[in-house]
């Protein structure tokens, strides 16, 4: 099967609550007496996540997008998240979940590309990075992690799905985050791995504004990447509102 859909619904993750059962937690002996207390402080706190995040490979490489809105239960906590982790040249990652637990995680795979490349005179093959990365976060409670490792090694372009529950799919196409299933509709629709660099480019994108168009969690801009043998480019940024505008204005 082609499509590999994996759809990460919105948590709740309170990193006031980790440890909380096993006697480790931070707010040991005061804060976290009764359920009430907690209840207290989960409703206050309410970290929902939400976005929609993408990649695909096609013949001239891969394409990438992300939107750049970070929310906090209903809050809209920011408009202006870089979702995309230079890793490094020929390697980025993308953020879903908690921003702090993948920026963190996600730099720790990028020390240990860095090492592997220095000590070996060559680059980290992909794979290898995504296994590193999933031994780091499985077994730590309270993470929040859905990141799409993409990269080029010696063996051509490559994209992995990687959670902190341990799932690692290799696949070809990719939408994670709220509002991925919206962006599957379109890319299910359009996509073929025959498109030009052009086309790929515009399907990412436009599949990253109907997610926004539709998902309350996803909005701000569209950054847009392209990945070939040469490693990755920034294609642009692209505000959400702008790309609705010229959707009306081409109708």
């Amino acid at each position: 099967m082609l499509f590999h859909q994996i759809i990460i619904n919105q948590k709740t993750f309170c990193p006031l609550m980790s440890g909380r059962n096993t006697g480790n937690s931070f707010f040991e002996g005061n804060a976290l007496r009764n359920d009430v207390d907690y209840q207290k402080i989960h409703d206050m706190v309410k970290p929902y996540k939400g976005t929609t995040t993408l990649a695909f490979i096609f013949k001239e490489g891969i394409a990438i997008a992300v939107d750049s809105r970070a929310t906090s239960g209903s809050y809209i906590a920011s408009q202006s998240v870089h979702k995309v982790i230079r890793v490094n040249k020929y390697l980025v990652s993308t953020m879903a979940g908690g921003a702090a637990d993948c920026l963190y995680w996600e730099k720790r795979m990028g020390a240990f590309a860095k090492l592997y490349e220095v000590t070996n005179g060559r680059r980290l093959p992909v794979p290898a990075a995504v296994n590193y990365l999933r031994n780091c976060v499985v077994g730590k409670s309270g993470l929040s992690i859905g990141t799409m490792v993409c990269g080029w090694d010696d063996n051509g372009p490559e994209i992995y799905y990687l959670d902190n529950e341990g799932t690692m799919v290799k696949g070809t196409v990719f939408s994670v985050g709220s509002g991925s299933t919206i962006a599957y509709g379109v890319l299910n629709t359009s996509y073929r791995y025959d498109m030009s660099r052009d086309e790929a480019l515009k399907l990412a994108r436009d599949s990253i504004f109907y997610a926004t168009y539709r998902d309350a969690y996803s909005g701000g801009s569209c950054n847009l990447y392209f990945m070939d043998n040469d490693g990755w480019q920034h294609v642009g940024q692209y505000d959400v509102k702008d790309l609705y505008e010229e959707l009306i204005e081409n109708k």
